[in-house]
């Protein structure tokens, strides 16, 4: 079936429980909280017991997520989880994806049994306010903060360029956010649910331009916890019919956007090509995918990096509807960042809809018997990637 070589782990370790909050506004809760809600339904899912769990991942270090410099620790005692291993890998939305390639390295070298990976936030309600990260007034920081730039402004720049580039247009940009609204119409926990048309994102207030209102994903509370356990552990547990990781890759680019080497492509091509490589498969062997969506411009040079169109066409890419559910590559089926969910990091939500895709009970839209889902978050001012491949 491939041609390429996969990596000796392929398949040795697999998701066996997910759990995404169903709030969306959630203003009496502290993230810790949340944080809980989400790893007690995950392990529920599962059929385990959080004693059964010796492995730990969080990020956590924003200001609406409740922790600071030691996230990992103080959320992990929070949960009552004593892990013999654990991580709290700092690279923005795409940690929790990092965490999942982590945690399988970790099973694989006996370092840990069972893992839980979560992830919760007060994104729409923390009553304390929270700085715009990447614009500290010391270290490199000090060089962008007299310009006043935003999250929106910096990816704003890579819409500009590529624009520039490859003519790409704004109703190419805004079909996207058009398709994950219509993903999202299904999924009653969904932030947004009504239709909308690439009029309506154009007609949408100016933010960065390009990047209008409808452009940018939502803000809102929640949190979601998948759990990690081996092969022979996973095929032990009746709960749920596993979901195997196949591939992982993961890849840093730079933190200030002055310093980005092309706006038209980011470090998602370095961990896409070595997710595909460990997996053994190339981008015409995927059924559907979970591409962060943090904004419009997001999924559009994520479709690139990853090899699932050339340099310069994802904006015809999109516009011939290979992102709908009967495209070439169904994406973001519970409606993603865009409509559904975005606490502030996505990844560990994007996994979960990959696991509830391939299980068949996705809250949005569900696909016809996929068999594998690439999951790809995106960090930062598009600054780190971390791509999973997940097969059923």
């Amino acid at each position: 079936m491939h041609d390429m070589e996969k990596s000796q782990w392929s398949g040795e370790v697999a998701i066996v429980g997910a759990y995404e909050s169903p709030a969306r506004i959630d203003p009496d809760r502290h993230p810790f909280a949340i944080h809980a809600e989400c790893v007690r339904g995950a392990l529920i899912d599962a059929g385990l017991e959080r004693d059964d769990v010796d492995g730990f991942a969080t990020a956590a270090a924003f200001a609406p997520e409740g922790a600071r410099e030691m996230a990992v620790a103080e959320v992990a005692e929070y949960l009552g989880i004593h892990p013999r291993w654990f991580d709290g890998t700092d690279i923005g939305g795409a940690a929790p994806i990092a965490h999942a390639g982590h945690a399988v390295a970790a099973i694989v070298a006996g370092m840990a049994d069972v893992v839980v990976v979560s992830y919760a936030a007060a994104g729409r309600s923390w009553p304390h306010g929270s700085e715009d990260y990447l614009t500290y007034a010391s270290g490199p920081g000090q060089w962008e903060l007299p310009y006043g730039p935003t999250t929106v402004a910096t990816y704003a720049l890579a819409a500009q360029r590529h624009m520039h580039e490859f003519g790409t247009t704004a109703e190419q940009l805004a079909q996207i956010a058009v398709q994950c609204r219509a993903n999202a119409a299904a999924n009653e926990h969904a932030r947004y649910r009504e239709p909308i048309t690439v009029d309506d994102v154009l007609g949408s207030p100016t933010i960065a331009a390009p990047l209008r209102r409808l452009d940018c994903c939502v803000v809102t509370d929640s949190g979601a916890a998948f759990v990690l356990a081996s092969r022979r552990r996973a095929e032990s547990i009746a709960a749920r019919a596993p979901v195997y990781v196949l591939g992982f890759g993961e890849a840093l680019g730079q933190v200030s956007i002055s310093q980005m080497h092309r706006f038209t492509e980011t470090a998602g091509a370095d961990s896409g090509a070595a997710a595909f490589a460990t997996a053994g498969m190339r981008p015409a062997e995927i059924d559907c995918a979970q591409l962060y969506d943090s904004f419009t411009i997001t999924v559009l040079l994520a479709l690139e990096d990853l090899g699932f169109c050339s340099r310069g066409e994802a904006g015809p890419f999109v516009a011939g509807g290979a992102l709908a559910p009967d495209g070439t590559l169904p994406i973001n089926t519970d409606g993603g960042g865009l409509s559904s969910n975005h606490p502030g990091r996505r990844g560990a939500i994007a996994v979960v809809e990959a696991v509830r895709q391939l299980q068949g009970r996705s809250p949005g839209v569900r696909l016809e018997r996929p068999r594998t889902c690439l999951v790809h978050g995106v960090g930062g001012s598009l600054s780190a990637t971390a791509t999973l491949i997940l097969g059923s």
